[in-house]
């Protein structure tokens, strides 16, 4: 997709610079066009080598005011200072970056980004008021410590939320109605109050599935055990800890879901009787573990059951105990992986089963590989 991403002058310009960064990571075509005084604050230089292309910001070069904008998908501003919103505002047209909002066809997203007593003069709210009602869409801001040094309302939305918002708003929405509940992470089974049975899981490959079904319309629910991840924004978030409250979370919500996406690391096994002290060490230790709930299986034979996609991760035999393990637990559909090609990597490569056949989606990202089985699962379930 093409994309316009506007540079206005403020402090907050250098974080354009890893916003672009992830815009190009989407396989974005990016034009970047800065005002004059944005060029006081970061160089051209540098958005030009992340972008591999001239930036632009002359209004007298030909007719780049409505040339950039033609076949453009949006046109975001980041960051939008209360000079520019007032430009939004009131149409007005005194550089390149100002006439090409004017001119354009596409969608306007802006993320504000100014001292916090700007924000709310009574003149920039009366600004954003006027700029949202012509249809101009907003991000942020955020609350939080600003470069004066003050806090409060103003700081520039973090530039991978942006990302996240601009391409969910862009994407497809082909399951809109639909409604998943996810489940990611590994879980955690505690020994006593500091020791902990647990595993590798990232937790990546869920929150990338989250995050490609909201991108596709649907509304989400994400249960999670603990992760180091920042949930997709626009998904429900439901924090967990054990096998055990997972399964009473996915079981509390399950019938409102149209998709049960299955994959969590639960933990296979917990322990029977987990101390209520710290165990000190004397000597050997001998633990009694019981198996956990299996969750999917438990989802997948309910009546009318939603459809369910499981994840498998073997070491060996990996078609064979995935073809298994979809047999034996009767889902939908099943997506397997060795765990050496994929646990803790940003990338996947997954072979995906369903009741017809098989097919392998080659290594890419992970959020690549979750748009792609987000598009198997609304193919399912326009089959049903």
């Amino acid at each position: 997709m093409k994309i316009i991403l506007g540079i206005t002058g403020g402090i907050a310009a250098y974080k354009a610079a890893e916003l672009l960064r992830l815009l190009r990571g989407r396989d974005a075509d990016v034009e970047v066009v800065m005002t004059e005084a944005a060029t006081r604050f970061v160089a051209p230089l540098t958005f030009e080598a992340l972008s591999g292309k001239p930036v632009h910001s002359d209004q007298w070069q030909g007719m780049a005011h409505i040339d950039l904008s033609r076949g453009a998908d949006a046109i975001l501003i980041a960051p939008a200072t209360a000079d520019f919103i007032s430009k939004i505002a009131y149409g007005r047209a005194d550089d390149l970056l100002s006439a090409l909002c004017l001119a354009r066809e596409c969608p306007l997203h802006i993320a504000p980004a100014m001292n916090r007593m700007m924000w709310e003069n009574p003149a920039t709210r009366r600004n954003m008021r006027l700029a949202k009602a012509d249809g101009v869409i907003l991000h942020g801001p955020d609350d939080g410590i600003q470069a004066c040094g003050e806090s409060g309302p103003g700081r520039m939305m973090e530039p991978v939320e942006i990302a996240e918002r601009l391409f969910s708003f862009l994407a497809p929405k082909y399951l809109n109605g639909k409604k998943f509940l996810i489940t990611a992470g590994p879980t955690v089974e505690a020994i006593d109050p500091v020791r902990a049975i647990t595993n590798f899981s990232s937790g990546k490959m869920g929150y990338a599935l989250a995050r490609a079904a909201i991108d596709a319309g649907a509304s989400v629910i994400l249960v999670s055990g603990p992760t180091a991840l920042r949930p997709p924004s626009g998904a429900e978030f439901i924090p967990v800890v054990s096998a055990i409250e997972m399964r009473e979370a996915v079981m509390a919500r399950i019938r409102e879901a149209d998709v049960f996406a299955s994959v969590a690391a639960v933990a296979d096994y917990r322990v029977a009787n987990a101390s209520g002290i710290k165990i000190k060490k004397e000597g050997s230790l001998t633990l009694e573990l019981v198996p956990n709930p299996d969750i999917l299986a438990e989802v997948a034979n309910l009546e009318n059951a939603p459809f369910c996609l499981g994840f498998a991760a073997e070491t060996d035999h990996l078609v064979e105990h995935a073809e298994e393990k979809m047999l034996r637990k009767k889902v939908d559909m099943l997506a397997a992986n060795l765990v050496e090609d994929a646990m803790g990597l940003d990338t996947n490569e997954i072979v995906l089963l369903t009741p017809v056949g098989r097919r392998i989606l080659a290594r890419t990202s992970k959020q690549e590989i979750a748009a792609e089985l987000v598009r198997e699962i609304a193919n399912e379930l326009d089959l049903r």
